[in-house]
């Protein structure tokens, strides 16, 4: 390992038998390590970005906006106007004088435009160092067009004090018991994490209606201002992205108590026991066999087309490197379901309890990593033998590099992997890329064994 890397040993773990697993994780990052984390504005970007009736105006460079671009594949059953990426673009001429003039005539043009339920303003990093009042612009907007005008105070880096889920979920707090205009019925809950990447959501609200299951908001796939506004009148709060959205989880139940489970909807395992733990809480036998009817039903058209998979897929090996660690314990099972082996797996933002979990869920060997960066993830590839690398959009110029077959799990990918339809999709994907022809041409086979 370089030299200068070596202040992250700590971070890097490999699973050796029963031996006591320790690493360090939920540290900011190391100066010069060139992690995978993004900066602040991109964290609280991706997480409001998919509600869709409000407007997005991103208070920075014009570079700001193009960077986070349609950056979630997050599709609405509505309105497309988060699909816009509005922006004040700063130049040199506003950085010098101040940009707050240019902020309120842009709301004011974008509110009258549009017509919104509500708007988001991210202030990025130049904004910071210039001293914009942003938050003052906002209140005034606000007041003289009668909706709400949230900013989102996200400069930074999201590996340093601040963290851009935390402060999109504090915005998303403003909206919270602002409203009790939408009818209850029986069981009713909230899906916080979850994106709608590819219309995910819409296959998790369908299995949940069969169930008996009202969604009552969706935070913040498909998301419209009302349903939020709403929120806190679900009987329980359903957390799939824990490591976005985990900070609204517990501030709702701490100021509304509504309680909150996580799941993960990858995978066959993980996807039923999010059903089973929905008709658990609500302690209603006749949710619980409906789940079970519902599992039995999708499982069994399933499972034999996975067992093909896996006859062709037994002996491959994949590293995984993703945002949260949830989604890493996710993949590491459903990866095994179809005979393949995990053999790097980290994330950006797993706890320590997360890693334990992975490390007891991997075999003997795993290199297990937290926040880790292009070098390290090159070296552990090549040194594990990996057929396959799943990651997001900066992990693929890895792969490809290298010559490796690359799998796109991260929130731009426009394919549908959760639940049972997308454990098969996920299946078809691994078994298309992993036993392409085309690498016998690009990688030496002796470097992966």
């Amino acid at each position: 390992m370089s030299q200068f890397l070596t202040e992250r040993l700590s971070q890097i773990a490999t699973k050796n038998g029963n031996e006591y697993f320790k690493i360090a994780c939920s540290k900011p990052s190391l100066a010069g390590s060139v992690s995978q984390r993004a900066c602040v504005f991109c964290g609280s970007r991706v997480v409001l970005y998919p509600i869709a009736d409000a407007v997005h105006l991103i208070h920075g460079p014009v570079g700001c906006a193009v960077y986070t671009w349609d950056i979630r594949g997050a599709l609405s059953s509505g309105p497309e106007l988060h699909r816009n990426s509005f922006t004040t673009d700063l130049r040199e001429k506003n950085i010098i004088f101040g940009g707050e003039k240019k902020l309120e005539e842009s709301l004011n043009e974008l509110i009258d435009k549009y017509q919104p339920k509500a708007a988001f303003v991210y202030s990025t990093c130049i904004v910071g160092v210039i001293g914009d009042d942003v938050e003052a612009i906002c209140r005034k907007v606000s007041k003289a067009k009668g909706i709400d005008v949230l900013p989102v105070m996200s400069e930074g880096f999201q590996g340093s004090k601040k963290d851009g889920y935390k402060i999109a979920c504090e915005a998303l707090s403003k909206l919270l018991g602002t409203s009790d205009s939408i009818k209850l019925g029986k069981y009713n809950i909230n899906i916080l994490g979850d994106f709608n990447l590819a219309g995910e959501l819409w296959m998790l609200t369908e299995y949940y209606q069969k169930m008996g299951i009202e969604l009552l908001a969706t935070i913040t796939g498909d998301g419209r201002i009302e349903k939020i506004r709403n929120a806190h009148r679900a009987s329980l709060n359903v957390v799939q992205c824990s490591g976005s959205m985990m900070h609204l989880a517990k501030h709702m139940k701490e100021k509304y108590g509504i309680p909150f489970i996580k799941v993960s909807y990858f995978g066959i395992e993980d996807m039923s026991d999010a059903l089973y733990e929905v008709a658990n809480f609500f302690k209603s036998n006749e949710l619980l066999e409906k789940a079970t009817q519902l599992v039995r039903e999708e499982v069994k058209d399933l499972m034999p087309a996975l067992v093909e998979y896996k006859k062709k897929l037994e002996g491959k090996k994949a590293a995984i490197y993703v945002g949260g660690a949830f989604k890493a314990i996710s993949l590491v099972k459903a990866l095994r379901l179809i005979g393949v082996k995990t053999v790097v797996v980290g994330s950006q933002t797993g706890n320590k309890d997360d890693y334990q979990l992975l490390a007891d869920l991997c075999d003997e060997g795993t290199i297990l990593v937290d926040d880790s960066n292009p070098n390290e993830l090159s070296d552990f590839v090549q040194k594990t033998g990996a057929h396959i690398f799943i990651g997001g959009v900066k992990e693929r110029p890895i792969a490809h590099k290298l010559g490796l077959g690359f799998c796109d799990h991260n929130h731009e990918r426009k394919e549908a992997l959760a639940g049972y339809e997308g454990m098969l999709n996920f299946a078809q994907e691994i078994y298309a890329t992993a036993c392409s022809p085309v690498w016998q041409f690009v990688r030496k086979e002796e470097n992966f064994r």
